[in-house]
């Protein structure tokens, strides 16, 4: 077994975000045990990481049903001084909000995005071509990266998603806004989404519910009331309620924001307390969903990979049996011509002849089979190819595939792609218990089954009489 090397992107992520959380250390050690087990098997290259499929960033994205709530809320809340809010009315565009030291802002094509595996739209553009044939390669028309500095922007990303009330409903932009909504840690829904009619509006609300059981999602009611007290606060929470859950929507927070242009400190941290705290804690969700990913990264390789790759296997021993009793029955017919018209069954049945006959036979028919296996065999490759692809794997299904050519798999019968053993199974087995393991660290760093012992060193337990 070569040992494999830790990829750059992993060494990246120790330096980046590790001394976050220590249950995140933890993790991308198993992320490299899951590489180097991918590696044997030949599914990645040395440079490559199953943790580069999903963003290790704290993700939060935005979506309104019109430019005026989430604009207002985008300025006051990060502090920018400008509006930011606007440009996608007109290009409909996803824009991630990154922090940055310099005082100006940047504006970067979605390319930038879409190269980096650090971010959430990695590699974005293969799909959005699966979607509509010529579309991947105007990535920059549907996403960008904008740079701000603002401290409420330190340690995540804020997806600002197309506002509902005009963004038009096409295979692209459904595909951007569900992997939006499926990647986020925190999704802040604005109250005037649902009082848009678009079919952009519909699909989201469909969103929603699908995976309102994830505790994501924040409502933020948008009041032009400055002022608002305790008892109108939860009449307006109480028929927002009531109003989401005629659509089918019963989780979720509440939260109501006044107008911030009319408050005396908008960006103050008592106005925005309650979001704050949302905010605060997306970085726990974002190590649950990194624990998630790397569960799904262990599970897929014996539910997904291995699975696609036996099916390129049987396939492939089809086509070449079939390939082979062609050949045979072809070969079968000349034989049966030539007895009609020579007579040759004695020559088969000589004690010396037919011997030779034999091995002359195997001589011919061993180098057709091998042959043979090796032109379906390239078939079949590409068709692993083209299902990698449409599957969105990382894990290469015909590098795998085709270390079954050897001679001894091409003549024998063979369901099991190479490296795929008990041993395997179980070295796979113990990286999801270890994965399970990590989920219960960080369980703990939130709860405690047992009380501390008293400090006196005395026993706890009461006597009864």
């Amino acid at each position: 077994m070569t040992e494999k090397t830790a990829s750059k992107y992993l060494l990246n992520l120790e330096k980046q975000f590790a001394h976050d959380n220590p249950v995140l250390l933890q993790a991308l050690k198993v992320f490299q045990e899951v590489d180097q087990f991918e590696y044997d098997l030949g599914l990645i290259e040395a440079e490559e990481t199953t943790a580069s499929k999903h963003s290790w960033w704290p993700i939060v994205s935005l979506v309104g049903g019109n430019s005026t709530a989430k604009a207002r809320f985008i300025n006051s809340y990060l502090e920018t001084g400008q509006q930011l809010a606007g440009v996608q009315s007109a290009g409909h565009k996803f824009t991630v909000l990154l922090h940055n030291n310099q005082t100006n802002s940047t504006t970067l094509p979605g390319t930038a995005l879409d190269v980096d595996p650090r971010y959430p739209f990695y590699k974005i553009s293969s799909k959005i071509e699966q979607q509509k044939a010529g579309e991947g390669s105007r990535i920059n028309s549907y996403l960008e990266l904008k740079t701000l500095h603002s401290d409420r922007l330190k340690g995540k990303l804020i997806i600002d998603m197309p506002n509902v009330a005009t963004a038009l409903v096409t295979p692209v932009i459904s595909l951007l806004t569900r992997h939006t909504i499926e990647t986020s840690d925190l999704v802040c829904v604005f109250s005037d989404v649902f009082e848009s009619d678009s079919p952009l509006a519909k699909e989201l609300i469909g969103l929603v519910a699908a995976h309102q059981d994830t505790n994501k999602f924040v409502y933020l009611i948008d009041e032009p009331t400055a002022n608002l007290s305790t008892t109108n606060n939860n009449a307006i929470i109480s028929l927002w309620q009531r109003k989401l859950a005629e659509l089918g929507l019963n989780s979720g927070q509440f939260i109501v924001l006044t107008n911030q242009q009319n408050s005396a400190n908008p960006s103050g941290s008592g106005y925005f307390a309650e979001i704050d705290h949302r905010m605060a804690n997306v970085a726990h969700g974002r190590s649950y969903r990194v624990l998630d990913a790397l569960e799904k990264n262990i599970n897929d390789i014996k539910d997904v990979v291995i699975p696609e790759t036996q099916k390129g296997i049987a396939a492939w021993k089809d086509r070449v049996n079939m390939s082979t009793l062609m050949i045979l029955g072809f070969l079968g017919s000349l034989a049966v011509l030539a007895e009609i018209q020579i007579g040759i069954l004695e020559f088969i049945i000589d004690p010396i002849i037919g011997p030779m006959v034999g091995v002359a036979f195997l001589v011919v028919m061993i180098p057709i089979h091998l042959i043979s296996s090796r032109l379906q065999g390239r078939i079949i490759s590409h068709r692993l190819a083209a299902r990698q692809k449409e599957l969105h794997l990382l894990e290469n299904l015909a590098n795998l595939f085709e270390k079954n050519l050897t001679f001894r798999r091409m003549m024998f019968t063979v369901s099991d792609p190479v490296g795929w053993n008990k041993k395997s199974k179980a070295r796979l087995l113990h990286l999801r218990e270890k994965t399970e393991e990590l989920v219960q660290s960080l369980n703990d760093h939130f709860s405690s089954y047992q009380e501390p012992p008293p400090s006196n060193g005395a026993s706890s337990f009461k006597e009864f009489p």
